[in-house]
């Protein structure tokens, strides 16, 4: 296969869209999950409850990957074979897995807030409600993340 600067470029963008994001969902998780695990020593019962604020921050990770798999699809590396593009098309592609790679880093901070929903719920059960719309808020960054993503993306002609 050979590779042009631009087939470079939009790989480069599918490895931000999907790296940025992963690493970040994985610490996300990891927040809200040692909250998890100590809180469950107290009142196992409450795994239900906790594991929606566990999975939340692993959602970036998602979107990262599906921005990823669009964009491998689109240059045909998917069905086998890579198309040759031009500079501009393959930084276009570069500039497409930017907004879900950057805004994907808001795994993090979802996490602790997250870890904070998991403390509450803990604490006081009849508030998992809000502990949940706390967590969602921060969510509402990493789609519109994805979305401009895929706005960018369906605008790239290859």
């Amino acid at each position: 296969m050979e590779f042009s600067l631009g087939l470079v470029l939009a790989l480069a963008g599918c490895v931000l869209a999907v790296v940025i994001p992963g690493v970040s969902s994985g610490l996300g998780i990891q927040y809200a999950g040692q909250v998890s695990a100590g809180a469950m020593t107290e009142d196992p019962k409450n795994f239900g409850r906790f594991l929606v604020l566990l999975a939340l921050p692993g959602t970036q990770g998602i979107y990262g990957f599906v921005i990823g798999f669009l964009i491998l699809q689109k240059i045909g590396l998917v069905a086998g074979a890579a198309a040759m593009l031009t500079l501009p098309q393959g930084l276009a592609l570069l500039l497409a897995g930017l907004p879900i790679g950057i805004a994907g880093m808001v795994a993090v901070p979802q996490g602790k807030v997250c870890a904070a929903g998991v403390e509450l719920t803990a604490k006081r059960p009849e508030e998992s409600g809000k502990a949940l719309v706390m967590a969602v808020f921060v969510e509402f960054y990493a789609v519109l993340g994805f979305l401009i993503s895929i706005f960018i993306l369906f605008g790239v002609s290859v």
